[in-house]
């Protein structure tokens, strides 16, 4: 497979995308790269990194979400609306998440404060 490597991150092609998303048009057998282009301009998670002449690659991280789209759309039949509530949706619940962990650990930094400086004093 022909890859960039940008620091130490992997992009593929879209033609190799397609070809490991299994997008192969059943009539010609020839790879359906427009499909992903057709998704990015529906989906904003999917950004390729646009390199010298136009050609664009895909991330580890891209193409997973690519790989989810594909799956609620082609295998579980679902709209494109309902794949974009749903991966907004899950964005959202991530966002909240890191939200509550950073919450939570600030929390927890400040009562394991407290209480070292609690066993300070007592072995005063």
């Amino acid at each position: 497979m022909i890859s960039k490597e940008e620091g130490n991150k992997t992009y593929k092609t879209i033609g190799e995308v397609a070809k490991l998303l299994g997008l192969i048009n059943p009539k010609t057998g020839n790879l359906s790269t427009h499909t992903i282009r057709f998704w990015e301009k529906e989906f904003k998670q999917i950004r390729p990194k646009i390199f010298a002449g136009n050609r664009r690659y895909y991330n580890n991280e891209t193409i997973t979400i690519l790989k989810k789209i594909k799956y609620l759309l082609k295998d579980k039949g679902m709209t494109i609306k309902g794949v974009k509530k749903l991966l907004n949706l899950t964005e959202r619940n991530l966002d909240e998440t890191n939200n509550i962990s950073i919450n939570t650990s600030n929390i927890l930094k400040s009562k394991i404060s407290k209480i070292s400086k609690l066993l300070k004093d007592l072995k005063k």
